[in-house]
């Protein structure tokens, strides 16, 4: 595996660990708010949105805002932390997933959050798998929900009250834009570790370049001139086998004159 790493030069690549502090014995506490539950965006105007969140901002005006977010383009992966004094946004390796930016800019969030004083923070996200995967534990989830936990149940532990809340994306909400855009116009990176499933796709999705590149040279076999491009099969293996050999001439209609 090391040496495979190293062909496509991820050997360097920094590995984060999957490991929990917390006792397998105990539940964690966590919960979110979701005050936009019974509104779709398809047929909700965006003040109305805005509404629902001032309504809500109301209720826990003494729970200072926290807005977080993550961008995935082409080519960059990155996200963004606002506090009402402060923004800090950072990019990640280009492979990295949708759900590493968003959870990252949690985590990052709760870190932040650790070195002020004690009190009360709401942290915002719009990005709903995640408070989904945070309040849904299981041995196979994202190193960063175990991350996020951990020092979720240390902030509460010391005193801290935190409350996480969904808010729908692009509607006008001035501290999910704000970050919003400041993850799009990042430009500093963070060297945070690559969590094993985002480095899985990232080498599958080499070996498939590689294997396509050798296909590409395979210029004399019959396959190549019908399927020149790398790609899987149908889902249907009887069907596929059938195709298959229709294709490469593997069946009784073109060997019959040989039976004969």
């Amino acid at each position: 595996m090391y040496n495979l790493m190293k062909d496509f030069n991820l050997h360097k690549v920094p590995i984060s660990q999957q490991r929990s502090f917390l006792p397998p014995w105990k539940d964690s506490e966590f919960k979110y708010l979701n005050p936009f539950g019974s509104f779709h965006k398809s047929n909700t105007s965006d003040t109305i949105f805005q509404q629902l969140f001032a309504d809500h901002r109301l209720r826990f005006h003494d729970f200072v805002p926290i807005y977080t977010d993550g961008s995935k383009l082409s080519s960059r992966v990155s996200f963004a932390v606002v506090f009402p004094k402060s923004v800090s946004a950072f990019t990640l390796l280009p492979f990295c997933s949708i759900f590493t930016a968003e959870i990252t800019a949690v985590f990052h969030a709760l870190k932040q959050i650790l070195e002020c004083p004690i009190g009360k923070y709401a942290i915002y996200t719009d990005s709903l798998s995640v408070l989904q995967e945070l309040n849904s534990l299981h041995c196979e989830s994202h190193p960063l929900v175990f991350s996020v936990l951990d020092l979720y149940e240390k902030l509460i532990y010391q005193g801290f009250s935190l409350v996480f809340c969904w808010v729908p994306s692009h509607v006008g909400i001035t501290g999910n834009e704000q970050a919003d855009s400041n993850a799009h116009s990042v430009t500093h990176f963070s060297h945070e570790p690559v969590p094993v499933c985002d480095l899985k796709k990232c080498i599958k999705s080499c070996l498939q370049m590689k294997w396509q590149r050798h296909w590409d040279q395979e210029i004399n076999n019959k396959l190549h001139s019908i399927k020149p491009i790398i790609e899987n099969w149908p889902e249907d293996v009887i069907r596929g086998t059938i195709l298959t050999r229709l294709r490469i001439g593997h069946t009784r209609f073109t060997h019959r004159h040989l039976l004969l």
